[in-house]
């Protein structure tokens, strides 16, 4: 592990001031002979070890990949808590493209990191990692889950996230409309990658119409292709937050979709969506209500992938984690009935559930 003595002042500052969350720990891994540089950051194990992917991303700056694993670290430990696992909240980020820089030794070294930890992290896949990375960093690491199921895992996580999405919006749907059915709505979602193109399955075959948007124009022909009917497609995020008589936008890649430039001009009722951090800063979740815009908190509908990946560490059932990423239906629900009851937006309502389970873990020990 680098010795934080050693660091860009950049990183520096923003380990020590940018970081308002209170997380644990903090590492920063560099291993020569891969060229790896990684952050792991833990939030909290107030409920258990931390559990949280690995992102693989080309940060413009090493100060950058800090802020979102502290940022990433810290949704993990409320998602945790709101999908009631026994297990706080971490994340790494691999500083790089995943198309150039992850390789075997990468993926190794990264793996005795995390190893180094005994078991506080528990990592599994994120943005630029899959399956068989994870099979990879696990021969140096047994605190791995998002394993292969020939290597004993669950598999692709994604499946499991799309679908607990996919109940966000039904329960979106039967709050703001009092019918949890999304046939005929019509569904923009930004980003058809791991998520976004089981996200668009579930759609489909509920007769919702589904407007599609990615940066990687492969991406959005495979949906195309896939679905020659009920699906188009826009040129980027800009059109697609101003499609007339959208319903619902899900935001589906990385974070800060939500911000002082899309709230105004977002023609939909409802944002429910698979990415992480999706507010780009605090007072956003306000003035989506304001506009009377319904938003179902990414880190509670999202959770359908740590379910998964939890459960692998007991020996993974996948209908028993279908029925447990059904239940965000209903948690859905109970997070907005409490907004209203508050006189909160759901964010914060969600924010309080999840804070008072950690706090009473914490009063425990």
């Amino acid at each position: 592990m680098t010795d934080v003595t050693g660091a860009p002042a950049d990183v520096l500052h923003t380990l020590f001031h940018s970081d308002q969350g209170g997380h644990e720990q903090v590492v920063l891994c560099q291993d020569r002979a891969s060229g790896l540089r990684a952050v792991i950051a833990i939030h909290s194990t107030a409920l258990g070890p931390a559990l949280g992917g690995t992102r693989c991303y080309p940060y413009a700056t090493e100060a950058e990949a800090v802020a979102d694993a502290l940022n990433l670290a810290r949704g993990m430990s409320y998602k945790n808590a709101m999908a009631g696992l026994d297990h706080g909240g971490g994340k790494a980020v691999i500083i790089g493209d995943p198309e150039k820089v992850k390789t075997e030794s990468l993926l190794l070294a990264y793996g005795r990191f995390v190893a180094s930890l005994g078991g506080r992290y528990v990592t599994a896949c994120d943005v630029g990692t899959y399956v068989a990375d994870m099979d990879v960093v696990a021969r140096e690491c047994r605190w791995t889950t998002g394993r292969s199921p020939e290597k004993g895992g669950a598999g692709d996580s994604s499946v499991l996230t799309a679908f607990g999405v996919y109940q966000g919006m039904r329960a979106s749907a039967q709050h703001l409309w009092g019918d949890p059915s999304l046939r005929g709505r019509r569904v923009g979602i930004a980003g058809v990658g791991k998520v976004g193109h089981h996200l668009v399955d579930h759609l489909r075959h509920e007769r919702a119409e589904v407007v599609i948007t990615d940066v990687r124009e492969e991406a959005v022909r495979r949906i195309l292709d896939r679905h020659p009917q009920g699906v188009t497609a826009v040129p980027d995020t800009d059109a697609l937050i101003r499609v007339e008589g959208l319903d619902v936008y899900a935001p589906c890649a990385l974070g800060g979709a939500l911000d002082d430039d899309t709230v105004p001009v977002l023609t939909a009722r409802v944002v429910c969506g698979a990415a992480n951090n999706q507010l780009a800063h605090p007072g956003v979740e306000k003035d989506l209500a304001d506009r009377g815009i319904l938003y179902a908190p990414d880190y509670v509908v999202n959770a359908g992938g740590v379910i998964q990946v939890a459960d692998e560490l007991q020996g993974f059932d996948f209908e028993r984690c279908r029925a447990k990423a059904a239940k965000i239906y209903d948690t859905t629900l109970d997070i907005f009935a409490r907004a209203k009851r508050d006189g909160i937006p759901p964010a914060a309502a969600a924010d309080r559930i999840a804070e008072q389970r950690m706090a009473e873990a914490r009063g425990a020990r």
